[in-house]
């Protein structure tokens, strides 16, 4: 059945967002870029340094804790043609923590920007970690369509992380037309960023500074953090004329009991940092959906799909039985996280069942971010946006914020 989210026209969502509404790179000062606020349908704007003011009362925000890996590895050719291999997910061992430690040699599904020109059966390239002379290599293990196998080896016993910090390059979006700058090494990652996987920074989370956090505690309000891992797919626009065409990207989570509980404790006051926190916790809803039919499911039956949400069968839960759902699971498998992966769109004609309020940047038009939003404040999003680029606010990535309730 196709139900009426997936006939939305993405031509809806379009809006005019000139080039230098862009803002290419962040403030100074983080805290200091303005903040829109949306509160009853009415809008104003503020400064994010103040956003402790406008919190509603014993709010418990939740903070994706991801760090941007330096994800795109360059190698040369004999011939001077050069091939970008770019590091989306782990393919061997599967697991991000593992990956990393690897001292030898790894597997990854990467894009290759410039794959036609990979004739020979391994690229390498000699690089320098810790004041020592490194050969790392690559070999095209398999191919799926756009994505490719990658094989990586070196020699030195370093771990891959150390690799990647000496030979990539930090991944800033496409949109900013530019390259990666030293600057972008500190800028590009949240204050709080610590579990590496990231492909794209969670960017609502870039106006945060030490000060804020520290407003945060000082005036009352919680903090709980919670990882996904976002992938290149955050960036890809919607090319079909409806969103039932899309389809969306699968995104590693990792959620701890203890923010669970948190979360269950303070329902209705839930306030996510950035739409990757959103779909983390509202993915959470609808894996506890699949553990009262499935109490055995494996890490991998516990993905949530795309149109899973959009199902009537799949909403008969409260939130309160799908999160104890949650909670008996880790139980009886005695563990501490919850790991699992989601594909989930939000989308109009969702409903929200964690989620309270959201901290987040100003997304680009046609995009499964705008879509979110429009889907939490009720279609109201052009008002906001409208708002927005007639008041000198700056988008994207770098670009300003807005707290939605």
């Amino acid at each position: 059945m196709v139900t009426k989210t997936q006939q939305i026209s993405i031509e809806d969502y379009n809006y005019s967002l000139p080039d230098e509404r862009i803002a290419k790179f962040p403030l100074p000062k983080r805290d200091e870029s303005k903040l829109l606020l949306y509160r009853d349908g009415k809008v104003s704007e503020s400064v994010f340094k103040h956003i402790t003011d406008y919190l509603p009362e014993g709010s418990l925000m939740v903070f994706n804790n991801t760090r941007v890996i330096q994800a795109r590895l360059l190698f040369q050719r004999a011939t001077g043609a050069q091939i970008e291999v770019f590091c989306l997910d782990p393919a061997a061992p599967h697991d991000y923590e593992l990956i990393f430690q690897q001292t030898e040699a790894c597997n990854w599904i990467c894009l290759i920007g410039n794959a036609k020109k990979w004739k020979e059966p391994v690229l390498s390239r000699e690089i320098t970690v810790a004041g020592q002379t490194v050969r790392l290599s690559a070999e095209k293990v398999q191919s799926y369509g756009e994505t490719h196998q990658v094989r990586f080896s070196w020699d030195g016993g370093f771990s891959f992380a150390e690799v990647l910090d000496a030979a990539g390059e930090l991944p800033i979006p496409p949109y900013l037309h530019r390259k990666t700058e030293e600057s972008d090494l500190k800028t590009y990652q949240t204050v709080y960023s610590k579990i590496k996987g990231s492909v794209a920074a969670p960017t609502a989370g870039l106006h945060f500074t030490p000060e804020v956090l520290a407003d945060l505690d000082a005036k009352g309000f919680g903090r709980e953090e919670l990882t996904l891992h976002v992938g290149a797919g955050t960036f890809k626009p919607v090319k079909s004329e409806t969103i039932e065409g899309h389809e969306m990207h699968t995104e590693y989570i990792s959620v701890r009991r203890s923010t669970i509980e948190r979360v269950m404790q303070n329902f209705g006051k839930i306030i996510a940092v950035g739409t990757t926190s959103v779909r983390t916790l509202e993915s959470l809803y609808y894996i506890g959906v699949t553990l009262a039919t499935h109490p055995d499911a494996t890490s991998e039956e516990l993905v949530v799909r795309q149109w899973m949400p959009y199902e009537d069968a799949n909403n008969r839960l409260t939130p309160t039985e799908a999160l104890q759902n949650i909670l008996d699971y880790l139980d009886k498998h005695q563990l501490n996280t919850l790991i699992t992966a989601t594909q989930i769109i939000i989308a109009p004609g969702y409903e929200f069942k964690i989620v309270k309020g959201i901290v987040t940047n100003f997304h680009q038009p046609k995009s499964t971010l705008l879509l979110l939003i429009s889907a939490f404040v009720k279609g109201d999003w052009k008002n906001i946006y409208d708002y927005a680029l007639g008041h000198d606010f700056r988008f994207l990535s770098y670009g300003d914020s807005s707290l939605l309730l």
